[in-house]
């Protein structure tokens, strides 16, 4: 099991901004997987190719500055780590269906992937309300 650290918030109300725009890309990203749960898209899909995420990530790449060191930092990575993998596993998904063997396990593939990616929007949104860093891994 890794370890990991958890990083203090800090109330002194320096973060108020930063802290604002990450509510606004968890926002974003939460607004996507319900498209994809109200639509015909998986949730992953559409948390990977709809226009809000596609906003949040740009919004963390071009704010991630700001916020280095810092507790809201766990959160900027915790988006991006959420949105790559679901990417990868998006990927392996692809590539699990061009085998017709392969697609029952590609269908358990995308849903157990579009409830992660529903707990990380979840779970991160939560500790952001409640002034908490998500865990990192422990650097050595």
């Amino acid at each position: 099991m890794t370890d990991v650290e958890v990083i203090p918030a800090r109330d002194d109300g320096s973060l108020d901004g930063p802290r604002a725009w990450c509510h606004v890309m968890y926002g974003l990203h939460a607004l996507s997987a319900i498209f994809g749960i109200l639509t015909s898209a998986w949730i992953v899909t559409a948390f990977l190719f709809s226009w809000p995420s596609i906003i949040s990530v740009i919004i963390n790449y071009l704010t991630r500055d700001k916020v280095a060191g810092t507790w809201l930092a766990t959160h900027w990575r915790w988006q991006m780590r959420t949105f790559w993998f679901a990417a990868l596993w998006l990927l392996v998904t692809g590539l699990l269906f061009i085998t017709f063997i392969g697609i029952p396990l590609a269908i358990l593939v995308i849903v157990s992937t579009g409830l992660w990616v529903l707990y990380r929007v979840i779970r991160g949104w939560l500790a952001l309300r409640d002034r908490r860093g998500m865990p990192v891994p422990a650097t050595a």
